[in-house]
């Protein structure tokens, strides 16, 4: 047989948007691989901000903000005793104050998602680039973290649709709003690390923390058990320092 010649070789057909998407729940890693081609991530970016804007709408009608808020409080026993001994029309500022703040981020967060990815982005892009020499671009990181975070609006379709069904409207809160984690189960208020840790084994979160490890791997080479220590390493990290503060202020 002649020896296959770079003329002779056939690269892979170019993906079109909707194949990048469908192919992260059911083939990540052609997706990942595609990325290599172009490192575009407005796809996914846009699927997590119209259904994030969704969630928030439906939250705004069949809930409140100003309830949102109150079960954000009750999560923290020392922040609900503050606001309970301020004399009421300082109470009732303050809540205010805090539902205006609150509906504003909220109906923001396709910016949060901008940022928080880009944050996510740059320590992985820091890990594979420089710890692990792998030829690997910011823009080909960030782009891997919007495609590998798309498991994740499959969980805010449940909570729309939880919403929309009549959620308990006392305990819901936008950071746990859906059974999908031991958390959700828990009382915040009556043992705070527990609920954290609990909230952090969600399985949409661990399907996007196994994704995202395929991706890296994918687009860099880097062995797959590698990449998924380095994205568990730093999600243990996250969530061991998230619980710290939260016990120690909450």
């Amino acid at each position: 047989m002649p020896a296959a010649t770079p003329s002779t070789i056939t690269e892979a057909p170019a993906l079109p948007e909707s194949a990048r998407l469908i192919d992260t729940f059911v083939a990540p890693a052609k997706t990942f691989a595609d990325l290599r081609r172009s490192a575009a991530w407005w796809g996914p970016f846009l699927v997590m901000a119209v259904l994030a804007l969704l969630f928030v709408v439906v939250v705004d009608q069949k809930i409140g903000f100003r309830k949102v808020v109150e079960n954000q409080i009750q999560l923290s026993p020392k922040a609900a005793d503050r606001i309970e001994k301020l004399p009421p029309p300082d109470r009732e500022r303050t809540m205010q104050q805090q539902t205006t703040v609150t509906k504003f981020i909220s109906y923001g967060y396709p910016a949060v998602i901008l940022v928080w990815n880009a944050l996510i982005a740059g320590i992985l892009f820091a890990t594979f680039k420089f710890g692990l020499s792998a030829d690997l671009s910011f823009k080909r990181s960030y782009a891997t973290v919007m495609y590998a975070g798309l498991p994740l609006v499959i969980k805010t379709v449940l909570a729309v649709i939880a919403v929309i069904a009549g959620v308990n409207t006392d305990s819901f809160t936008f950071q746990n709003p859906v059974a999908t984690n031991p958390g959700y189960f828990l009382n915040a208020a009556e043992n705070h690390v527990l609920y954290s840790l609990g909230t952090a084994l969600d399985i949409f979160m661990i399907w996007t923390l196994i994704i995202t490890a395929i991706g890296f791997s994918t687009g860099t080479k880097v062995k797959r058990g590698t990449a998924l220590a380095v994205v568990f390493g730093w999600y243990i990290l996250f969530v061991l320092g998230s619980t710290a503060i939260g016990a120690a202020f909450g």
